[in-house]
């Protein structure tokens, strides 16, 4: 018996050495490493900027790994950036026609492109401002100046024209325009009290408090106000930036750009 518990004495010690040995083994070849970071950039539509700011936080904090970086502008002006050879992962934009463009160009994954927001089309005054009830009153002398998006590069601009001109009002009031880069700068016009009225997006207007809005442009009067994004082709994280995507058009995202106004593609 006392050989037995000898023998098994030396056996449970070269089992607990030889366990020892590898372990210290795995760990000099397999050394602990930090979750790689991951980031993207993306690029959207500056009229997105308060709700994609706050998905962000959301998002960050489930994914402390990801950093996300964002671009905004026109959107026309962030397509030809894209086009240009801007390191962008995902775009996200105001209209059609820029994320056309892109898809023209083979530069999108394609079938990771989904139209999913959608917005209105209102007429503002400064807090105090003219007291207007018809977009005709635009032609009135006490209206001197009128701001809008520059029609070739940024949309809210485009959708104004349209319905300028269905309404017979382009010309008659060209000479009262002034042109802002984005919706933004659109919006500071008036907000500054520098232009009497302008025309921008129903989320920008609800979000500031010194401007009051007038008048919402009916439907039939411009092409849909639809913002698709996807996936750029040349993204350096395209299974990342597609995770990312599928987040924003998920339930989640949704309530967040709902809080902010935005209306959600059926």
């Amino acid at each position: 018996m006392e050989r037995k518990r000898i023998f098994n004495s030396i056996v449970a010690a070269a089992v607990a050495l030889t366990l020892l040995i590898a372990w210290n083994l795995f760990k000099s070849v397999s050394p602990t490493t930090p979750q790689q970071q991951t980031s993207l950039n993306v690029s959207a539509a500056i009229s997105l900027s308060k709700a994609l700011g706050e998905i962000k936080t959301v998002y960050q904090s489930s994914n402390p790994n990801f950093t996300i970086t964002y671009n905004f502008g026109a959107s026309g002006a962030l397509q030809q950036q894209i086009q240009q050879g801007a390191p962008v992962d995902v775009f996200f934009s105001a209209a059609t026609n820029p994320m056309d463009a892109l898809q023209q160009s083979n530069l999108l994954i394609n079938d990771t492109r989904r139209n999913l927001l959608t917005n209105r089309l209102v007429l503002i005054t400064p807090k105090n401002g003219v007291a207007l009830s018809d977009f005709k009153q635009l032609t009135d002398a006490k209206i001197k100046k009128i701001a809008i998006g520059e029609p070739k590069s940024v949309p809210v601009g485009q959708y104004a024209q349209e319905m300028l001109n269905k309404l017979g009002l382009w010309r008659p009031i060209q000479p009262k325009l002034v042109l802002g880069n984005n919706v933004r700068q659109v919006l500071t016009f008036v907000e500054s009290g520098n232009v009497d009225a302008g025309i921008v997006y129903a989320t920008d207007a609800t979000a500031s408090d010194k401007v009051t809005v007038r008048l919402t442009a009916a439907e039939n009067l411009h092409s849909p106000i639809v913002y698709p994004l996807a996936v750029i082709r040349n993204s350096r994280n395209p299974a990342a930036a597609k995770a990312f995507v599928d987040f924003l058009a998920g339930d989640r995202a949704k309530i967040v750009f709902q809080k902010y106004g935005f209306g959600i593609v059926r």
